[in-house]
């Protein structure tokens, strides 16, 4: 068991810290608005007043805030993880941030004695709950290897993908799908809608056949209730920022997914952003001449 500073309890982050606890873990966690800890104090965890107190007696410590800017100022400078974790540290970023960022962090620890994964991952609130996560690691196999109790406790999937900043390379192509499948979705929902279909009916047979996805099982419900954030359009509007840079760097063309970027681009522009992403389908009704709330869905 290891004692774990945690970092950014938010929709994924609290339930990833509360099932830390419940493996047996020492977690304790810090947010930078309070109030946030009441889950993990509930599983036995302890709350932090600073980055600091949080990671000064850590084995290990693990960062899960929106993006690059939030994990540069959580490890950099002296109030950061960088200046308060002590040497030997494992250092494991489940943030989604760009693959250079994550390259950059694993030099500057390195000076510092402390390692790095970059271990961003994929499976939503659901996921995070139910300790299901898929999670693609970057970084030494080695210490890959030593974080495999502490990954275990919050992911079921856990794959080494190479050095560090190959997680981050998988996220961003897992984010391009998940895009491409949520636009591919909401198009389906308006065709069947304006057909006069049954849409639970419709939905729950296309998830048996060859159109089934995770995508579908875990967003059908969302689409037919409403867009309570399983994971935020304006956090998928970055990522989706993160795969577009990334490819062009490779030369590596996205033709859809460079559509399916600018149609999350704007839903976000439209006012959707802290709307789960499913809610793309508001735009793809209000594209079809129809209002973007369906049946029993709010206001945006």
């Amino acid at each position: 068991m290891s004692t774990i500073g945690f970092l950014g309890l938010g929709i994924m982050g609290s339930p990833m810290a509360v099932n830390l606890a419940r493996a047996g873990h020492t977690v304790t966690g810090w947010n930078r608005s309070p109030g946030r800890a009441g889950a993990l104090v509930a599983a036995g965890g302890k709350e932090a007043g600073s980055i600091a107190e949080a990671v000064r007696d850590a084995d290990v410590v693990i960062t899960m805030v929106p993006a690059s800017p939030q994990v540069e100022a959580v490890a950099y400078g002296p109030d950061g993880i960088l200046e308060n974790a002590r040497g030997g540290a494992l250092f494991i970023d489940h943030s989604s941030i760009t693959p250079r960022t994550s390259v950059d962090l694993a030099e500057a620890a390195a000076a510092k004695g402390i390692r790095v994964l970059d271990a961003p991952v994929s499976g939503g609130e659901a996921g995070a709950v139910e300790g299901t996560l898929s999670i693609m690691v970057g970084g030494e196999r080695a210490d890959f290897d030593a974080a495999r109790p502490v990954l275990d406790a919050v992911g079921t999937t856990v794959v080494h993908c190479g050095p560090h900043g190959a997680g981050q390379t998988v996220k961003a192509a897992n984010q391009l799908i998940v895009a491409v499948n949520l636009q591919a979705l909401a198009e389906a929902v308006v065709f069947l809608e304006k057909s006069g279909v049954d849409l639970p009916a419709a939905l729950e047979v296309l998830s048996g056949g060859l159109a089934g996805s995770t995508v579908l099982t875990r967003k059908k419900d969302a689409l037919l209730t409403d867009f309570r954030p399983g994971f935020k359009l304006e956090l998928h509007h970055k990522d989706m920022g993160i795969v577009t840079d990334a490819a062009r760097t490779v030369g590596a063309a996205l033709p859809v997914g460079a559509a399916a970027a600018q149609l999350v681009a704007s839903a976000v522009a439209r006012g959707d952003g802290a709307l789960d992403h499913s809610a793309l389908l508001r735009g793809v009704r209000l594209l079809s001449g129809e209002p973007a709330e369906g049946a029993g869905e709010p206001n945006g």
